[in-house]
């Protein structure tokens, strides 16, 4: 098969990620445009990558660049604008996380993708590519712990991140649909089962800038599911020992956990300080793994017409289920989730 041809949208922290991913460690890849708003960025696409098609205006480069796909990893504000119009050109469509800013944004993403079936279109939730993740998964589905009927879930970043991430709550949408969607769509996964309330509790613990924009530096939330099944989800920006991301799912029969220790490799050292493990710093290098496993998934997808495992619709829904416990968190009580 010919090289998916991929116009890349946003050449932030991640999107820097994901570019290199697809550019070098990619089978049937190619870059062949670049756009961003920042025309450093695209000096980084040209010089790092040898891209030569490179855009300011997205518009134009749907219109211009000979391109099969696009992989968007811009601003949060512009995913679904970005997305809808990328279907309606005829492209397949990577879209990161969240896939709108809000639920109408996210329904009509969906509508979109519906309506044009022959573009793949994915959602970038990225733990669902991790080996140890899907392995999970897949002892679910074997029956390996009975019945799951109880996720628990936590997302931890260091402390160092915070300061800046307090301007991107407007956009973002706060703690819950930038940090928490992840447990959420897990929490989905393993169980099989729909939301149908939330409960979140938290504050500004360690930088009260965020509570200024209505928001929270850790939180704890809990979710309820149609048959009655559970998610223990918690928050947290101020870690100073690295990434800590972890999860648990108990069964009728057993108990997976994953990732409950977040460490480096597998090395301990004792020292002056005592025995001690190094842990895996961001959720770059915690990943890293999966980052490169998504990308390939999305352009076998592309290519060969197979469904994504991740789509619009479970954009939708976690994005549904995170507005939600920020309303809960707002409110101080109970969300019932509205579809």
């Amino acid at each position: 098969m010919k090289p998916l041809k991929i116009g890349m949208v946003g050449l932030g922290r991640l999107g820097k990620r994901h570019a290199e991913n697809l550019a070098l460690r990619t089978p049937g890849a190619s870059i062949e445009a670049a756009c961003s708003v920042v025309p450093e960025e695209l000096e980084w696409a040209q010089e790092r990558l040898g891209v030569k098609n490179l855009f300011g205006d997205y518009g134009a480069m749907l219109v211009s660049a000979d391109i099969d796909a696009v992989f968007i990893a811009s601003s949060s504000a512009v995913h679904a604008a970005q997305a809808i119009a990328a279907l309606k050109a005829g492209k397949h469509v990577f879209c990161e996380k969240p896939m709108g800013i809000s639920i109408q944004e996210c329904l009509e993403v969906e509508a979109a993708a519906a309506a044009h079936p022959k573009s793949t279109f994915m959602v970038g939730f990225v733990r669902r590519f991790d080996p140890s993740y899907r392995y999970a998964k897949e002892l679910i589905e074997q029956g390996a712990i009975g019945e799951p009927f109880l996720v628990r879930s936590q997302t931890v970043d260091l402390d160092e991140y915070a300061a800046f991430q307090v301007g991107f709550v407007p956009t973002s949408g706060g703690i819950f649909m930038d940090m928490n969607i992840h447990d959420i769509d897990l929490a989905r996964w393993y169980l099989g089962d729909e939301v149908n309330s939330a409960y979140a509790i938290g504050g500004s613990f360690v930088h009260p800038e965020f509570a200024q924009v209505m928001d929270a530096d850790n939180t704890c939330a809990l979710l309820t599911f149609s048959t009655g099944k559970m998610a223990d989800l918690s928050v947290s920006r101020t870690a100073f020992h690295g990434h800590d991301t972890h999860t648990e799912i108990v069964g009728s029969r057993g108990i997976l956990k994953i990732g409950i220790t977040p460490v480096k490799n597998r090395v301990e050292i004792f020292d002056s300080f005592g025995a001690r493990k190094p842990c895996v710093r961001d959720f770059y290098e915690r990943f890293e793994e999966a980052f490169r496993a998504e990308a390939a998934a999305f352009v076998e997808c592309a290519r060969s017409g197979a469904t994504p495992i991740v789509g619009a619709r479970d954009g939708t829904e976690a994005t549904r289920v995170g507005f939600c416990l920020t309303e809960s968190f707002r409110k101080g009580r109970i969300a019932t989730i509205r579809r």
